[in-house]
């Protein structure tokens, strides 16, 4: 029995999928995945792998930023370690490709416990500082540390293998990486509904009276530090593969910015609102590039590029703030209600 959103039962309340509609939504949407990479041409089917890479980056950010509070600008840094990591155990060592992403994850989390430590005496700006710091030694050591990471030319990947077949194109690698980022979303909506999400939304919300209820705040912050860097990592290493190339320059501060701008453009402290962002930030500049391209700039409009992407970065976490601070997760539920009371109104 429901009344309103309300449940009967706990378990009714922390269900995964409480409707016969939200169920039949996901089994549609499985369906389309499946379906998508037998109807589209190879340019979709990049941006398709790319998307799955920043929505599980994004995710991993939101479990920092948006359900535990803590605001992090290091997570290109993070990627960066989890696609060397991939990089160097794939040309030395010819790792099977799962093994190597859960090594990268590993390694970005080790290192997001280290750039955790700090949260426990300062946060706002000044862990947003902290973490670019982290994000600056992370690139002097992917460009200095030559004999490892091969320095300012980077490292190439050969194709990555699965049971011995060669994922060397767009189509093979989507059912990889889609299938993983499904995974790690179903991690993360899954954590939310355990003792510890619940924590961490306790964190965000007031850390002080968080700790007089006897949620230890050092632990669980390095817990979300470490979560976060974890899927940091793997994301990285899935861009690696994807790319089949890893440069210092493939994790730009720039990189952070964009992941922390769909966090805030999606919706904080939302699984959805980290596909949604992730989706629309990964789709503007591709806009962007048609844009510049009907401008008469010749040979200079990749030089445009750049700047006018960092300035719209930063322009629609501005506006999204103003605006619609919770995000487009909370227009999709405002749509959502309007149907879902129509043709009445509250």
């Amino acid at each position: 029995m429901r009344i309103g959103s309300a449940k009967e039962t706990y378990a009714g309340d922390t269900a995964l999928f409480d409707s016969a509609t939200q169920r039949a939504w996901v089994a549609i949407l499985l369906v389309a995945l499946v379906t998508f990479p037998f109807v589209v041409d190879d340019y979709w089917l990049y941006l398709a792998c790319l998307v799955a890479i920043n929505v599980a980056s994004t995710a991993g950010l939101n479990v920092l930023t948006g359900y535990t509070g803590l605001v992090s600008m290091g997570q290109a840094a993070f990627m960066g370690l989890g696609g060397y990591t991939v990089a160097i155990l794939q040309i030395r060592f010819g790792t099977p490709m799962l093994l190597n992403l859960l090594a990268g994850g590993v390694v970005a989390m080790l290192a997001g416990l280290v750039v955790g430590l700090p949260s426990l005496r300062v946060k706002g700006l000044y862990l947003a500082i902290a973490t670019i710091a982290a994000g600056v030694l992370a690139h002097f050591i992917f460009s200095h540390y030559t004999s490892l990471t091969g320095g300012t030319s980077g490292l190439t990947l050969p194709p990555a293998q699965i049971f011995g077949l060669e994922l060397d194109d767009s189509f093979k690698l989507y059912w990889v990486i889609v299938p993983i980022t499904a995974l790690m979303l179903l991690g993360v909506a899954n954590l939310f509904r355990t003792r510890i999400g619940r924590a961490f939304i306790a964190i965000r919300d007031r850390d002080i009276s968080a700790e007089v209820l006897g949620i230890p705040l050092l632990p669980y912050k390095l817990l979300s530090f470490a979560i976060s860097s974890f899927y940091a990592g793997v994301a990285g290493g899935m861009f690696a593969y994807f790319f089949r190339a890893v440069t210092p320059e493939s994790f730009p501060l720039l990189m952070s910015i964009f992941f922390l701008a769909s966090v805030i453009v999606g919706g904080m402290g939302s699984v959805l609102g980290s596909i949604l962002g992730a989706v629309f930030m990964t789709l503007v500049p591709e806009v962007l590039k048609l844009v510049v391209g009907w401008l008469p700039l010749g040979d200079n409009a990749m030089l445009v590029l750049s700047p006018v992407r960092t300035i719209v970065f930063g322009l629609m976490i501005v506006l999204f703030l103003i605006f619609e601070p919770h995000g487009l997760a909370e227009v999709w539920r405002r749509v959502r209600r309007f149907f879902h009371l129509w043709p009445f109104k509250t």
